[in-house]
């Protein structure tokens, strides 16, 4: 069976990801808030379920913080309080990551322009260097964050978890194509497969996170009201 005809089954599920993947792109992903997206960023890397524990607690920090006036940006971040921070989420490691990355992002523009930086560093980190890159070298941040940031920030990638890394898996092993045996390796024959079968490295990445069920529902189904938002 054709490589392209198996990824579009796949596909055929996800039909709508154009849009949420345009907005990720865009970096427009939680309104356009880089605060918010080095946040989800943070707390996604100690590997909780991101619908139920992620998305609900990075909304919670939006609505005691940021709409409270006291931290509105990467710059405000990296000096807030831990201690009240975690009345958010009470992960110090979590926190630590969003503090040293909004810490260095923010070192990267004199106009306090977050979007700006995020798109800047993205633009010019390397995969293949990535653990000397200054946010890789960032205690807690594996190659899934960074490359997490990085889609954040315009890049058409994909992120070499575990859920995408087994989708994919499965996909390779139907068309009879080796599974790569490095993260480095993998996000690369993603991103060359990607305009092969017809969509972007991006949109794979999602649809794998997105075809898995919980509680005998599509997390399409189950989540179609908070995709939007995010």
């Amino acid at each position: 069976m054709l490589l392209k005809d198996i990824v579009d089954g796949y596909m055929r599920m996800v039909s709508w990801i154009e849009e949420h993947c345009s907005r990720c792109l865009k970096t427009e992903r939680w309104g356009g808030s880089v605060l918010l997206m080095v946040i989800d960023a943070a707390f996604t890397s100690i590997g909780l379920n991101y619908f139920t524990a992620v998305v609900p607690k990075v909304e919670e920090f939006n609505r005691k913080f940021v709409e409270s006036g006291k931290v509105r940006s990467l710059q405000e971040l990296a000096k807030a309080d831990l201690d009240e921070l975690r009345g958010v989420w009470r992960n110090e490691r979590s926190w630590m990551i969003a503090m040293n990355i909004a810490s260095y992002l923010s070192s990267l523009t004199t106009r306090n322009d977050d979007r700006n930086a995020l798109r800047n560093w993205a633009g010019k980190a390397s995969l293949e260097g990535w653990r000397d890159d200054p946010v890789g070298r960032i205690k807690g941040v594996g190659i899934v964050t960074f490359q997490y940031l990085r889609m954040m920030g315009g890049v058409d990638t994909v992120m070499p978890d575990k859920i995408v890394k087994r989708v994919i898996a499965e996909i390779l092993a139907r068309a009879n194509v080796e599974m790569p045996s490095t993260d480095i390796e993998f996000v690369r024959l993603v991103e060359r497969m990607a305009p092969e079968v017809g969509y972007k490295a991006i949109a794979l990445c999602w649809m794998t996170w997105l075809i898995q069920s919980e509680a005998g529902m599509s997390r399409i189904e189950k989540y179609a009201a908070l995709l939007p938002k995010i």
